[in-house]
């Protein structure tokens, strides 16, 4: 029996945040029956493919899966149900904004499984999320929070982001301190990276946003110290969690173990094979109405490309990789493929070499650096 986690992607948002590069859609709900539709076909197709598959976790991700009707979630996790074989205590996820969500829903989540939520927050003060383009308030996050703890939410992780334009480093520290008040049980701390194809990138080249890279560092040294402080585990680049409530289903990515992405632009890691499926939803939900799976892209990973993924991937992990680890999957050891390599990064202080091979401090400052060193 392979062990696998599952990604969903709903690709709906009320309104797309002014930073977002996802493949996320606002203005077509009418879309919406049809998408969820074209998903349970993907959906059983891939699942008569990988028969011997048992789901440890399944991801509901987006978009802003919250944004559509509960109904929808509760089909989806149900035919999952009927299709695959889900773990007892699989970790099953889903993401939501605050203001998409409420009692009702929360609950339907609940009654079907779900058993950890991701809400994304942002900032603390109303003056930056509108900055960001985000539709709720703090008021509206602090209510949907406490609401998601009434119908007995355990596992709460908060999205955060720092290097926001305008954003103080009295900013951040208050967003911090109110958000370690509601003692979630995971923290993600991201930086604001501004991608092509955004508003805030039209915005960037139009000079009409600045950016202070000094500024983002101290923000993230200071949430890490603090955080640490506070009792949670840095155990990822941006990624905080309290002693074992780590993201599971993310970490089967940074540690190279096979998932499964159903819906509009998901990506699968299977059998030796990545595979990519269309951006368009128009095609998505035509391919799957002649039960043709929506791949545009397969590769299959030789071992060069598999090891360099397991170190660029597995180094986001403040343990780093294990060397045994590595032997047992590649019967080599991470000398023989990386020695020079591994040797310069050592010198440079960027890396420290023991049973584990990971990054130092100054090493996650320059993590990008590091990670191209292996391609």
């Amino acid at each position: 029996m392979d062990h696998c986690g599952l990604y969903i992607h709903i690709p709906f948002c009320k309104k797309k945040c002014l930073y977002c590069d996802f493949t996320s859609y606002e203005d077509i709900q009418d879309c919406i029956p049809s998408y969820i539709h074209a998903l349970q076909k993907e959906i059983e197709l891939v699942a008569s493919q990988y028969p011997n598959i048992q789901l440890k976790s399944i991801f509901i991700g987006g978009g802003t899966p919250t944004y559509i009707d509960s109904y929808y979630i509760k089909s989806i996790l149900e035919f999952i149900k009927k299709h695959f074989i889900v773990e007892k205590n699989a970790e099953i996820s889903i993401e939501g904004n605050p203001g998409t969500f409420n009692y009702k829903n929360l609950m339907d989540y609940r009654k079907v499984g779900i058993n950890r939520l991701s809400i994304g927050l942002q900032a603390w003060q109303n003056y930056l999320l509108k900055k960001l383009g985000r539709i709720h308030t703090q008021e509206e996050f602090l209510n949907g929070f406490q609401t998601a703890r009434k119908v007995g939410f355990t596992n709460l992780n908060i999205d955060l982001m720092f290097g926001i334009p305008n954003q103080s480093l009295k900013d951040w520290k208050e967003t911090l301190d109110n958000v370690i008040a509601l003692d979630p049980t995971h923290i993600s701390c991201y930086s604001l990276m501004i991608e092509e194809g955004t508003s805030f990138y039209e915005m960037k080249e139009n000079k009409k946003i600045l950016l202070d890279e000094d500024l983002e560092r101290e923000m993230y040294y200071y949430a890490k110290k603090y955080l640490k402080s506070k009792g949670y585990q840095h155990y990822e680049i941006s990624n905080f969690s309290k002693p074992g409530f780590e993201c599971k289903h993310n970490l089967i990515y940074w540690e190279m173990n096979p998932y499964i992405g159903v819906g509009v632009s998901a990506h699968s890691f299977i059998s030796g094979f990545r595979y990519a499926n269309t951006k368009s939803i128009y095609q998505y939900i035509e391919l799957l109405g002649k039960d043709i799976l929506p791949i545009v892209e397969k590769i299959e990973e030789t071992q060069e490309y598999f090891i360099q993924e397991f170190m660029f991937l597995g180094m986001r992990k403040i343990s780093g990789i294990s060397q045994k680890d590595f032997y047992n999957r590649f019967g080599k050891k991470v000398n023989e493929v990386y020695g020079d390599v591994l040797k310069k990064l050592e010198n440079e202080k960027l890396i420290t070499i023991g049973e584990n091979v990971c990054l130092t401090s100054k090493g996650l400052d320059f993590s990008n650096y590091v990670f191209r060193s292996f391609l």
